[in-house]
């Protein structure tokens, strides 16, 4: 089975939980792209993002009642344009599924120059199947969530350790399944997508 380790974004000091009321974000290493820090007021409902890509839009619905602070943060990286002219640097297919993106340096350490706390499902007792569809976050431990994420394209059988925060549209889903499909760069089962993976712009709808 591939190693739950590639999962992983720039570390920093791990933070407090942020409260039910506001978000926390607390600065971290030297930014991949300068932006500034999201509101600390959390958005409600749903957020629709599409990340327009060279293999196709990938739509996504973000569940900001389920884990605001990290949509908050999300769809602000967003409209600053941080993930513009990106590559999803990492493609899994092997044990878990998942194609991860949001480094714009594409090593894999890159990060916003923050971190917030984690969200649903870590620490709620619950260990939910990451699912075909879904998008959770990449991090370095507890509380180090920044601006990578990972889309699962089947079920992936992970801890509840990173922060599920929406879904894929299905249609969306067979785009990564396809890009999945074409393998990785040097043949194994963890390694750059094969066909280099372009978000080259992040648009909240």
């Amino acid at each position: 089975m591939v190693s739950t380790a590639l999962l992983t974004a720039c570390s920093a000091e791990q933070d407090p939980q942020a409260t039910s009321a506001t978000c926390v974000y607390k600065d971290s290493r030297k930014a991949a792209k300068d932006v500034k820090k999201p509101s600390e007021q959390p958005p409600h409902g749903t957020v629709n993002l599409t990340l327009t890509t060279n293999h196709g839009d990938i739509d996504l619905a973000l569940n900001a009642d389920q884990a605001p602070c990290t949509v908050g943060a999300i769809t602000s990286l967003a409209k600053q344009g941080y993930y513009d002219n990106t590559v999803c640097h990492r493609l899994t297919t092997q044990g878990i599924y998942v194609l991860q993106c949001g480094d714009p340096s594409a090593t894999g350490s890159g990060g916003p120059g923050f971190v917030f706390p984690d969200e649903y499902p870590v620490g709620s007792g619950e260990s939910p199947i990451y699912k075909a569809g879904t998008i959770a976050m990449a991090n370095a431990g507890p509380n180090t969530n920044g601006s990578q994420f990972f889309l699962n394209y089947e079920d992936s059988p992970l801890p509840p350790n990173y922060t599920l925060f929406g879904e894929m549209s299905p249609e969306s889903t067979e785009v990564v399944r396809a890009i999945a499909a074409k393998g990785t760069a040097t043949g194994g089962a963890d390694g750059a997508p094969k066909e280099e993976v372009s978000i080259t712009k992040a648009t909240v709808n």
